[in-house]
């Protein structure tokens, strides 16, 4: 078939109809609730994929959260495609606040409102619609197509670690990344890197703060002095055309750490959370010793000054050519559907795709939904821009395993 033509086969009726059925089975992981996890909206995807006549594969990362792998082999020689979405979505947060049920998916407007429609569940319906298209139609397709739809995007990714893990992504030759971004064309991603600072002090009472050491003015000199740090890597790299700025963020600040704050104590320690957010041109090493330097700096001109640094988790940024064969071919099937230029863009988060980056595998981000919508109230993806996106990711595939791009 005509590779134009790959996106006639998509169905709307089953784009509409999978995407409210996933968001109507919650996934919010919560270690506290029993069954409050990805597991039930896995099954379901596992046992469609199956009837849809793939090759499935349901593996569990840790007990309750699998990831489902689905392949469609051509049988003809070729390249390898990932499309890749989650299934876990965050918290709906106080329903009182929401004006229609979070999983009740309903339809208004020529919208899907839920958790988890925008964020990424209608991607995933669009990815699903998009290969069953692809079988339906009567074109000779080349290579395989691989469907990953792990849990736990929305916490440290384990899901897409342990796909990595397991060799899934061993001969892939791209993937896409399937998350909401107004079907922009997204060829880098944000990295980032989660940290804590400690300082630790004296306790003493707060009429007689000279008793003690405040652990708190010390991390405010940490503080000030990362803020000059981020203004240093701002100057130094200026802003990313797709990305923007660099930061370095304070997120959370408590102090005392344990225990009952109390306005008269001065506490014994305090902490604060960074979100560090990198573009291309810095190095993860080469930042974290700075940030190092930064607190032996401060050790060295005040003797009572203690502090520590420890970095949680790293992401590293991402870059994929415009020039390259999965780019190419992702804008080809965005003229062909759209019948409009691509807009390029970056990913201002992290994405799965950032480890399936580091991992060597060519990534492009792209897919329905407002791209400042995930995790609000009231999240919603509009119909035909998903219709869209299913019939993009079917011409997609056709470009690139066929080598039309």
């Amino acid at each position: 078939m005509p590779q134009q033509r790959a996106a006639d086969w998509v169905d709307e009726r089953e784009v509409v109809s999978l995407t409210r059925t996933l968001v109507q089975i919650p996934s919010v992981f919560n270690p506290e609730v029993p069954g409050a996890n990805e597991e039930r909206v896995a099954r379901f995807i596992e046992d469609y994929l199956r009837q849809m006549g793939l090759t499935v594969s349901y593996q569990e990362v840790v007990p309750g959260r699998p990831n489902v792998i689905a392949v469609l082999d051509t049988g003809r020689p070729g390249k390898t495609l990932l499309f890749e979405g989650h299934t876990d979505v965050v918290t709906a947060g106080d329903l009182d606040s929401w004006s229609y049920d979070p999983f009740g998916a309903a339809v208004e407007s020529g919208r899907i409102y839920g958790r988890g429609s925008c964020d990424t569940k209608g991607n995933v319906a669009a990815a699903i619609a998009a290969v069953h298209a692809l079988m339906r139609s009567p074109g000779n397709l080349n290579g395989k197509i691989v469907l990953c739809i792990p849990c736990d995007e929305e916490g440290l990714m384990i899901g897409i670690k342990d796909f990595i893990r397991r060799g899934w992504a061993n001969g892939v030759d791209g993937a896409v990344i399937c998350e909401p971004e107004d079907n922009q064309i997204c060829v880098s991603q944000k990295g980032a890197m989660r940290a804590m600072v400690r300082t630790y002090g004296k306790m003493a009472h707060g009429a007689m703060p000279l008793t003690g050491i405040n652990p708190n003015t010390k991390m405010a000199r940490v503080i000030v002095a990362l803020e000059e740090l981020e203004a240093f890597e701002k100057a130094r790299l200026g802003e990313h055309p797709l990305l923007g700025w660099p930061s370095i963020t304070p997120t959370i600040i408590k102090g005392p750490v344990k225990g009952e704050p109390q306005i008269n104590v001065v506490p014994q320690e305090c902490m604060t959370t960074l979100d560090i957010r990198t573009v291309p041109g810095q190095d993860h090493a080469v930042l974290r010793r700075q940030m190092e330097d930064t607190i032996e700096r401060l050790s060295q001109r005040d003797k009572e000054f203690k502090a520590s640094l420890e970095v949680i988790e790293e992401r590293p940024w991402t870059a994929t050519d415009p020039e390259d064969p999965l780019v190419r071919a992702v804008a080809r099937a965005y003229r062909d559907v759209s019948g409009k230029e691509p807009v390029y863009n970056g990913v201002p988060g992290a994405t799965d795709g950032t480890f399936l980056h580091q991992a060597g595998v060519p990534i492009v981000t792209t897919g329905a939904g407002d791209r400042y919508i995930p995790h609000h109230v009231d999240e919603w993806v509009d119909i035909a821009q998903l219709v869209e996106t299913a019939r993009i990711y079917a011409q997609a595939a056709v470009a690139f395993l066929n080598e039309e791009a």
